[in-house]
């Protein structure tokens, strides 16, 4: 890191003697996102079956799932300025998911995030985000996403 830098937020720099400062991270554990629509298109279903080798005629293949959470929340987190990401110093480390069941082509569903851990340690921060799917009012899918975020100045 460049002395003197300073990374966006959600770090805050408190004064620190003998004439430094040090980061305070600024949690956004907890913060929730508006529901998002997404219907589950034909089209893009069976290009993404067809581009893991997979019988589009099958149904919604199980890693699908990565497009109805993800994407579908993905502007939320990454466009809200309290949680203060810069594109270019994420890194999507895993990600894990729980299914009730598989959508079905042609179904709306309904994503919604949350930032469930925010950490900061030895400059590095680490996110969680989780998202719950419900079609139709009933549970269809948990996603657990980790992110790591780099500070930014090298």
């Amino acid at each position: 890191m460049v002395v003197g830098a300073r990374p966006a937020s959600p770090v805050l720099w408190v004064p620190f003697l003998p004439g430094g400062s040090v980061p305070i991270a600024l949690s956004v554990a907890g913060r929730e996102y508006p529901p998002v629509e997404v219907t589950i298109d034909p089209d893009r279903v069976a290009a993404f079956a067809r581009s893991l080798g997979a019988d589009p005629a099958a149904g919604v293949p199980p890693t699908y799932a990565v497009v109805y959470t993800w994407e579908a929340t993905a502007q939320q987190i990454l466009g809200d300025p309290n949680t203060g990401i810069e594109l270019s110093n994420l890194i999507h480390t895993d990600q894990e998911f729980e299914w009730a069941r598989q959508p079905r082509v042609g179904e709306t569903v309904v994503a919604r995030s949350r930032i469930a851990a925010d950490l900061y340690r030895r400059g590095v921060r680490f996110l969680t985000v989780e998202t719950d799917v419900t079609a139709g009012g009933e549970p269809l899918c948990r996603s657990t996403a980790r992110l790591l975020i780099r500070g930014g100045h090298q």
